[in-house]
């Protein structure tokens, strides 16, 4: 829907200005993003929501009746007491997989300057990364692994999509707040090499991606982070019973005994018991090391949480329920919170402390408008150059000789409804700015002279409905460039303006534009 919203309004406009103009037939050469069209994009995975929904639903399904996994269950208890610990446990088990899975979805290329796509070593072979960039100033800095939730091995572009606050499954707010974030991708996810292993394979490759981001130079080995959400939550807790090499543990979510968890995505022998207890938090918390915090909310999977805590007296282990928070809305606030705690952990040792207090005003605080990754296109026909947001496409109108910039999701915010058409105008007889900003105004638009970039230009806003009576706010902007006009045609729901408004003007506040040959 939203590629169409042009419609009835683009109409108005273009009956007010016929008298002056006329749409350049000048082809594009270069949008500055022809890599990245729909149909190749609509190939990459889509995010984790829809996964995650279905793995909260199958849990909570099940958990509220079942009893404590560590009652009545000879057969963990004898694994677990004939080793000295998870990570010898770990070492000496063979998983057995009854299904050999993988992917081979392309990963996009990152943010310049914010992430860099690296490959990191492993067990089974390299694997694929987004890792932060060298802030470039020769000091070591904390980083934190972030690993995500649902079933899926691979990464895509979901870091620097839109964050919304009841569901921010990004992790975005560890880098917004300056600290250095590396997303792992696993086995058999995007072309890795390896099959997904659903917990166990998974835990050998964070360990690796600790080592890889150990060996970078302008990161601190010291203060290591390591945290994730639900299934990511699960790896994490699992990676932190293995190792005491991370210096503290953020635990979103995370699951006790996985036979109880979406079982329909397990590729071992489910006939082997064994096979379970090697993935199972709960057999192994005597063994975390590392301070680790285990949150959830109290619509989500609380239960879990709070079968842990009955199962062990380790002090390493911090177990929290958020009133009124589910399964998802606790990350927005609470990743923030971590990251503040992250960026304040200085000393020689660990001095990360967390308070249910602290949790429950975090919880509390006003949701946040998110700030794109804003990234430079330029567009060599219309002289044009500016910034957008990262996940912000080209693509071709079939109806008008322009260009369609929007995202390539459809979620309800802001970012994902917009759609901006940019395409280049000669004026006629002699006509001027001035008189196209006096007719857009008789036809009901504010019109205001300005410079944007440096250059003349008319800036016109407007609310117009189309043929089913929805009211979308206008923002037309026409830039001269000598005897050529660059317009910006910039289109989204009206109810969205608030969100909007601040959006586009960081869109105008980036624009330059060259002479056009």
């Amino acid at each position: 829907m939203k590629r169409s919203l042009r419609g009835k309004a683009f109409m108005l406009f273009l009956a007010a200005a016929a008298v002056f103009a006329t749409v350049s037939c000048g082809a594009p050469e270069s949008t500055g993003n022809e890599s990245s069209s729909p149909e190749s994009v609509s190939e990459q995975p889509s995010g984790e929501q829809s996964s995650e929904s279905e793995e909260e639903s199958t849990e909570e399904q099940s958990s509220s009746s079942r009893k404590n996994p560590l009652a009545d269950n000879a057969s963990a208890l004898a694994l677990v007491e004939s080793y000295g610990s998870f990570a010898e446990a770990h070492d000496a088990f063979t998983t057995t997989l009854a299904r050999e899975e993988n992917d081979d979805y392309s990963i996009p290329e990152p943010p310049e300057g914010l992430f860099d796509l690296v490959s990191y070593p492993s067990k089974v072979g390299d694997l694929a990364a987004y890792v932060s960039s060298d802030p470039g100033d020769g000091q070591k800095h904390p980083i934190i692994i972030w690993v995500v939730g649902g079933w899926g091995n691979g990464i895509d572009d979901f870091p620097w999509c839109y964050p919304a606050w009841d569901n921010d499954q990004t992790g975005s707010a560890f880098w917004q707040a300056g600290l250095l974030t590396m997303y792992p991708s696993f086995r058999g996810g995007n072309g890795n090499p390896g099959h997904y292993e659903a917990l166990f394979g998974e835990v050998d490759d964070i360990i690796s991606a600790y080592e890889y981001a150990a060996s970078l130079p302008y990161v601190d080995p010291d203060r290591i982070y390591l945290g994730g959400h639900s299934t990511g939550g699960t790896r994490a807790l699992l990676a932190s019973e293995y190792t005491d090499k991370f210096r503290a543990v953020f635990c979103f979510g995370a699951v006790d005994e996985v036979k109880y968890h979406n079982n329909s995505q397990f590729t071992f022998d489910t006939d082997n018991e064994d096979e379970f207890t090697m993935r199972s938090p709960i057999h192994w918390l005597d063994n975390v090391k590392s301070p680790t915090f285990l949150i959830e909310g109290r619509d989500g999977n609380s239960a879990n949480l709070e079968r842990m805590e009955a199962a062990t007296d380790n002090e390493n282990i911090h177990c929290y329920v958020i009133e009124g928070a589910d399964h998802f809305s606790t990350l927005a606030p609470l990743t923030r919170l971590a990251a503040q705690k992250i960026l304040a952990d200085t000393g020689a040792e660990v001095s990360i402390s967390i308070t249910q207090e602290e949790l429950d005003a975090a919880f509390a605080q006003t949701p946040e408008t998110p700030v794109p990754v804003m990234t430079q296109r330029t567009v060599d026909w219309l002289g044009l150059t500016f910034s957008c947001p990262h996940p912000w496409l080209f693509q071709h109108s079939s109806e008008e000789d322009d260009l369609i910039v929007c995202s390539r999701y459809e979620e309800d915010n802001a970012w994902d409804m917009s759609v901006l058409y940019l395409s280049g105008l000669t004026l006629q007889d002699g006509s001027s700015l001035t008189d196209l900003a006096d007719s857009l105004r008789e036809n009901g638009y504010e019109a205001i002279e300005t410079t944007i970039g440096g250059a003349p230009a008319v800036d016109c806003t407007g609310i117009v409905q189309d043929d089913e009576g929805y009211s979308y706010y206008e923002r037309y902007v026409i830039i001269q460039n000598g005897d050529f006009y660059v317009t910006l045609d910039y289109m989204i729901p009206e109810s969205y303006l608030g969100e909007a408004q601040p959006l586009f003007q960081s869109v105008l506040d980036s624009v330059s534009v060259e002479p056009v040959e």
